[in-house]
C-alpha cells in the first residue's frame, strides 16, 4: 500500500466512473473488519488510509476520561496529553496499534474491495445504459439456448428471451444475429435482468419506424397495430398531410420496405392498413385482404355485421379465425362477418317472421 496504490485507485475511479473517497472509505471499512477477523475484535478500532502517501494504519480509539473504569475504551486524561498534548476530557484519541505485517493483509483486503466495487460500478452503468433503451429494439447474438430459454449477447451483458417471448417456429441457433425489443430492465444483486422479445406489437412498431423515413419524421403515425407474432400482424396507419399515402410510405417502392421487416420475422404476413375515424371504413380496410360488401355498426354496443361475398368469407374470417380476430383487436369493435346468402336468409327469415305475426293479429 502506497503512493502507487492511490495512483492505482485514481486511475480505476477515472475509468469506471467511481468516486473515489467512496471507494477509499470502502476499503477502510473492509480494513477494520479484517483487522478484528485477525487480531482481535476490539470495538473502537478505525483503520486509516492517508490520502497523500498511501500508508495504511490502525488505530484504537479511546476517549479521554479524568478516572478509567475501562481499559478498552478508555484513556486517562494525564497519559493522553502526553501522547497528545493539547487533548481535553470527553475527546476521542486515536493511538496507533497497526500491526507489523497488517500490510500484507491490507494488501489482499483492498484488492478484493475494489474488484467488487468495479463489479458494481460495471453492473450499474449496464443497468443505466439499458434502462434508458426499454421499449427499444436491440441486435444481439444468440449465445446459448437452456430450458427453452434464450440468453442474447448484447455486448458485455446477457439478456433472456424466455419462451413466451418467443416466435412460434422460430428456430434460435448459437451465434445468429437476432434484432429483439427489450420489454423489462430490473436490477438485482446479481446485475441487471434484461428481459426481451420477438412477440411484442413493440417489435414491428419500431422495425417499422426504422424503415420508413416518414413514421421517423413523425409525417405518418402507427395509429393500432395487432400481432399473432410468427403468422400475422395487422398494422394501421395514416398520414399527417392528405397529400401523403400512409400505406404505401410503409410499403415502399415495389414492397421493398414492409418486406425488409417481413424477412426480419421470419417471412410473418404484414396487412398495412389505412386508418379512419369512420368504424365503417376503418372495420372493412382491416378485414384486409378480404372484399367486404357491407358494415351494419352498432355504436352503441361497439358491435358491427360484416357482409362479404360467399367466396370471400372464409377469406374474411381467416385460419382460424385469425383475420377477424386480429382485426377486431385492431378496431376495438366485435364484428360478425355473414356471407351474403347467410345475411339474405336471415333477412327473409326475420321478414317472414314479423309476416306471420301480423298474420296472426
Amino acid at each position: 500500500m502506497s503512493g502507487d496504490f492511490l495512483e492505482a485507485i485514481e486511475s480505476i475511479c477515472r475509468e469506471k466512473g467511481i468516486d473515489k473517497e467512496v471507494l477509499l472509505e470502502a476499503i477502510e471499512a473492509a480494513l477494520v473488519s479484517a483487522y478484528k477477523k485477525n487480531f482481535g475484535s476490539a470495538p473502537n478500532v478505525r483503520v486509516g488510509i492517508d490520502r497523500n502517501s498511501g500508508m495504511v494504519k490502525v488505530y484504537s480509539q479511546k476517549k479521554v476520561v479524568e478516572e478509567v473504569e475501562d481499559q478498552l475504551l478508555e484513556i486517562a486524561e494525564s497519559e493522553a496529553k502526553q501522547l497528545s498534548p493539547g487533548i481535553q476530557v470527553d475527546d476521542i484519541l486515536d493511538i496507533e496499534v497497526t500491526p507489523r505485517d497488517f500490510g500484507r493483509i491490507a494488501a489482499q483486503n483492498a484488492k478484493q474491495v475494489v474488484v467488487q466495487r468495479i463489479r458494481e460500478a460495471e453492473r450499474g452503468l449496464i443497468y443505466e445504459r439499458f434502462i434508458e433503451k426499454e421499449n427499444e429494439i436491440v441486435t444481439g447474438l444468440v449465445q446459448r439456448v437452456e430450458k427453452r430459454n434464450v440468453f442474447i449477447d448484447l455486448d458485455k451483458t446477457e439478456a433472456i428471451l424466455p419462451p413466451s417471448e418467443q416466435m412460434s417456429g422460430e428456430i434460435y441457433q448459437v451465434n445468429n444475429r437476432l434484432k429483439v425489443y427489450i420489454t423489462e430492465v430490473k436490477k438485482t444483486t446479481k446485475g441487471p435482468q434484461i428481459t426481451v422479445s420477438r412477440t411484442h406489437p413493440g417489435l414491428v412498431k419500431r422495425l417499422f419506424e426504422f424503415e420508413v423515413p416518414e413514421i421517423a419524421k413523425g409525417e405518418v403515425l402507427i395509429k393500432n397495430i395487432s400481432r399473432e407474432a410468427g403468422s400475422r400482424t395487422k398494422i394501421s396507419v395514416s398520414a399527417q398531410d392528405s397529400e401523403i399515402d400512409p400505406v404505401g410510405s410503409c410499403v415502399g417502392y415495389r414492397g421493398t420496405r414492409v418486406q425488409r421487416i417481413v424477412e426480419e420475422l421470419k417471412g410473418e404476413k404484414i396487412d398495412i392498413i389505412k386508418w379512419s375515424e369512420e368504424p365503417v371504413e376503418y372495420i372493412s380496410s382491416a378485414l384486409s385482404p378480404a372484399k367486404v360488401l357491407s358494415v351494419l355498426p352498432n355504436p352503441d354496443q361497439k358491435s358491427a355485421m360484416v357482409i362479404v361475398p360467399d367466396n370471400q368469407l372464409s377469406l374474411a374470417i381467416g385460419k382460424e379465425g385469425q383475420n377477424a380476430r386480429l382485426a377486431a383487436k385492431l378496431t376495438g369493435w366485435k364484428i360478425d362477418i355473414k356471407s351474403l346468402s347467410q345475411a339474405q336468409f336471415l333477412q327473409s327469415t326475420e321478414l317472414n317472421t314479423v309476416q306471420g305475426d301480423g298474420d296472426d293479429l
